[in-house]
């Protein structure tokens, strides 16, 4: 048999990857607000801000790497019954989070050009960027102590609080920045200032949104804010060990992520723009195929909770099939979408066709994207095997992709658009491994 045949494993399957996936979209919408409406202000803003997005992305790589990782306790408790060992998580995740966060905040507050410079040599762009990034980075524990109280209720199959929260963030930047960048309503225009503040302002309400809900209206967990307090050593420790493989994944893809910025930032300014757009439309479109790794995760790991072993093997055979389907549809979308976007924004010719040559590729590459992240993250990962999915991103990304990219730019002189590909073969490449491991290699590990 191929399939599952119970209606309520498509029923949950579906309801949680969307919910996620919506939830998602409007958390990258936050961001891509900013990008669009500073592109009708000026491509140095925008090329700025693109930057800036980068350690956003490896600050929400390394925070998503936190919360996965206590992910795959926090749903077998769930599975097990065992609300306390769901609270005791989410206070280990949160303050690792945070500290996390803390950690960004203070090398970017205190040396913003000297971060940037390593991602462009362009000094209008930096200086765009500076002043975008002395604002944001006080959104940067804001929402990492979010993400953690997300993270929670996803476990315990608590999604559309998030979908709330975020849209109610996304409202909120949105009319910000059309009063702020512009200058509006009285208002001075403040460019890339005005969206910083407009996306502060914003994420501090939908923290506050969550925080309402998880301390005052959940039943579920029923947390106080007291519990967050005390820090499980002995928890800690079990965390730690399966938990360090998936922060460091996340920390390194995402550093991986500036560095491929930093590749193309220092080969011309439409490369950097070009980038932001097609990033940024790759980052919407594929907030299903993300999803569906979170969903899968929680479902295998409720069903090892529960120690209904025997069901994983054809689980993991039907999300497969689904993966796959999720990319198709996704690579589909991208090639279809790619020139309305583009007509979206201010910026020139040659940024433009850049950015529709990028987004050809991408729509390719997502069908790998789809099926390999899904496998590794939501099955193999959520499975216990965490090791193994942090040798395979780092040995593909730091000894194949990155060098052969910069090699391509710097050495080879090849066009653009084929160092692109070299930023994004590896989507492709990394299909066998998971193809080989989720079906004939060892990935379920269960702790007592």
């Amino acid at each position: 048999m191929l399939f599952v045949k119970q209606k309520k494993f498509y029923v949950t399957f579906i309801s949680l990857t969307l919910a996620i996936a919506l939830q998602n979209v409007i958390v990258y919408l936050v961001n891509i607000t900013d990008s669009v409406m500073v592109g009708h202000y000026s491509e140095d803003a925008l090329s700025g801000v693109a930057l800036v997005n980068q350690i956003q992305y490896l600050l929400q790589m390394s925070v998503t790497g936190i919360v996965e990782g206590s992910l795959i306790f926090s749903s077998r408790a769930w599975g097990e019954g065992r609300i306390d060992g769901v609270k005791n998580m989410a206070a280990i995740s949160s303050k690792v989070a945070v500290g996390v966060s803390m950690v960004l905040f203070a090398i970017c507050f205190a040396i913003p050009q000297g971060v940037l410079s390593l991602l462009s040599n362009d000094a209008d762009v930096i200086g765009q960027g500076m002043m975008y990034l002395k604002i944001m980075v006080f959104t940067y524990p804001i929402f990492a102590f979010t993400q953690a109280m997300l993270s929670m209720l996803r476990s315990v199959e608590t999604v559309l609080i998030g979908f709330a929260s975020s849209t109610f963030a996304l409202l909120t930047n949105l009319a910000l920045n059309y009063v702020m960048i512009y200058g509006k309503l009285g208002c001075p225009a403040m460019g890339v200032k005005g969206a910083a503040y407009a996306t502060l302002i914003a994420r501090a309400l939908e923290c506050t949104v969550v925080c309402v809900y998880v301390f005052g209206i959940d039943k579920k967990i029923r947390l106080k804010a007291k519990e967050l307090i005390p820090f499980d050593k002995v928890l800690f420790k079990t965390y730690f060990k399966t938990g360090a493989p998936v922060f460091f994944s996340g920390v390194l893809w995402g550093f991986a992520q500036m560095l491929q910025t930093a590749i193309l930032g220092h080969t011309t300014k439409e490369a950097i723009a070009a980038n932001s757009i097609a990033s940024t439309v790759f980052s919407v479109i594929t907030v299903v195929t993300y999803a569906s790794a979170t969903a899968t995760a929680v479902m295998i790991g409720k069903t090892i909770g529960e120690r209904k072993l025997s069901r994983i093997p054809l689980y993991s055979k039907t999300f497969q099939i689904l993966f796959l389907g999720i990319g198709l549809v996704t690579g589909a979308l991208i090639f279809l979408l790619r020139g309305p976007i583009n007509a979206m924004y201010n910026v020139s010719a040659a940024a433009t066709e850049l950015s529709n040559q990028f987004m050809l590729v991408l729509s390719i590459t997502v069908i790998g994207t789809a099926y390999q992240n899904a496998v590794h993250t939501g099955i193999v990962r959520s499975g216990g095997d965490t090791a193994f999915v942090f040798k395979v991103d780092t040995i593909f990304m730091w000894c194949i992709v990155l060098p052969m990219s910069f090699l391509s730019a710097y050495v080879f002189k090849w066009p653009l658009v084929v160092t692109f590909i070299c930023l994004k073969g590896d989507q492709l490449l990394k299909c066998f491994i998971a193809f080989w491991k989720v079906n004939f290699g060892n990935w379920l590990k269960i702790t007592k």
